[in-house]
């Protein structure tokens, strides 16, 4: 997933970075936590859902700490909230012959 500018810039607020030495790196985490997301819960768009915007900023700030083993543990409920939110039914269908 392509992490914008605007999106780098509100995670480092939030996580008091105010250097830019690691705007890569820091871009890459952010990619890979928003498809390590989707993969769990399913689609959605990280600039205007932000309860999967701030699952993703939660499990970049616990790869960017090395904790990363903890957050499936600490963030399943919330995970699971999202998936139930994102959940799109699909149609079944029949053959009746």
């Amino acid at each position: 997933m392509e992490i914008t500018d605007e999106i780098l810039t509100k995670f480092k607020k939030r996580m008091k970075i105010s250097h830019s030495i690691e705007d890569d790196t820091l871009k890459d985490i952010l990619s890979s936590s928003a498809d390590d997301i989707k993969a769990h819960c399913g689609p959605f768009t990280i600039e205007t859902n932000g309860r999967a915007r701030e699952l993703v900023f939660e499990r970049s700030r616990y790869v960017y700490n090395d904790a990363l083993e903890f957050f499936n543990d600490n963030f399943a409920s919330q995970m699971t909230s999202l998936a139930l939110e994102l959940y799109i039914p699909s149609v079944e269908i029949t053959d009746e012959t």
